[in-house]
């Protein structure tokens, strides 16, 4: 389709007003104190599978509510540690799949965890977490669950397992946990941004085609996708929007992109009627590290740069998480850098 959202000009200098929270760290800092009540208690169990490039290992680690949250470690095979890592989140209603489906890091020298995503995995790549927890009537699919109110919403349950990623795979012995990267595509995408945020001591962060990012602006100009869930929940729940959209501010990957300071890559589609350009560059352009670049698609909706930004990540991240090993890397709670 032709273009719809802003001139690319206008784009890269696109920063909208976005008021956020006034107690946003102090939700955020208290939630993840909860969470680290509960030991991340990591356990990596031995899988047998039909690959001979890789070691892979049945992870389980506490999430929020020390729920337990499954994933795949892969180490490339024979490798000694410590070893970089990658953790890798997942697009909308897809799971942590079947090993042989993440093999990309591992071969290029990375060790890497792939997050399963709480109550989904069946659209797309199969999962295997249940998602405990209950919410009040909602539309189809994640997005509504929980969204009368920021404590019960399902974005906060999903971001703390995706914090406590990191801490599990940091945790593994043969990983070197001050060169730990982030990845991830819409809703992984969105993830990783709210990971950036809130986890120092990142050695890089990859962000393609975010999702969860500037919700005023999404659900006016997204034709497709899952924000229009909440469109659809809005037209329902007239008188729900304020309560929505106060909840949706703590969950907004620009107010997470500048809280972070690890070296950035992004992508962004300008045909993008899912994850829309604007809602992109208005969490890079607030993204708060100095070393980050975007890479623009002009004519791609939303599969953004696929193979030939897999490759730009391949050039890119390698650097980020070079150097020699190092102690453990304390993991804290939120806050804006000053």
């Amino acid at each position: 389709m032709p273009a719809f959202d802003l001139p690319l000009e206008e784009l890269r200098r696109y920063r909208p007003e976005q008021p956020e929270p006034d107690d946003f760290d102090a939700f955020w800092t208290g939630t993840l104190e909860e969470a680290r009540a509960v030991p991340v208690g990591a356990r990596f169990a031995p899988f047998e599978a039909p690959l001979s490039g890789v070691e892979v290992f049945d992870a389980t680690f506490a999430g929020y509510g020390g729920h337990p949250v499954k994933g795949w470690l892969l180490l490339p095979a024979g490798g000694e540690g410590p070893l970089p890592a990658v953790v890798k989140y997942i697009g909308y209603n897809g799971g942590r799949g079947l090993p042989h489906e993440h093999l990309l890091w591992p071969a290029a020298g990375f060790a890497c965890l792939v997050m399963d995503s709480r109550g989904q995995g069946s659209g797309g790549s199969v999962g295997d977490t249940p998602d405990p927890v209950g919410s009040a009537p909602a539309h189809p699919g994640q997005m509504t669950r929980g969204i009368g109110d920021r404590d019960g919403y399902y974005y906060r349950r999903l971001f703390t397992d995706a914090v406590r990623a990191v801490e599990a795979v940091r945790a593994h012995p043969r990983v070197d946990p001050s060169r730990v990267a982030v990845t991830g595509g819409s809703q992984g995408g969105g993830i990783t941004l709210a990971v950036a945020g809130l986890v120092p001591g990142l050695a890089a962060v990859a962000v393609d085609v975010p999702f969860l990012c500037h919700f005023p602006r999404a659900l006016r100009v997204a034709g497709s996708g899952p924000y229009r869930e909440i469109a659809a929940y809005l037209r329902a729940h007239r008188d729900h929007v304020d309560a929505a959209f106060r909840t949706l501010a703590y969950f907004d990957g620009a107010h997470f992109a500048a809280r972070a300071t690890a070296p950035a890559l992004f992508s962004v589609a300008l045909e993008d009627t899912t994850c829309p350009p604007s809602t992109v560059f208005a969490a890079y352009n607030s993204y708060r590290g100095a070393d980050k670049a975007i890479e623009v698609y002009p004519f791609n909706d939303h599969e953004g740069g696929g193979p030939f930004q897999t490759l730009r990540q391949l050039e890119w991240l390698p650097a980020r998480c070079a150097g020699p090993a190092t102690a453990g890397v304390a993991v804290t709670g939120a806050g804006r850098a000053h």
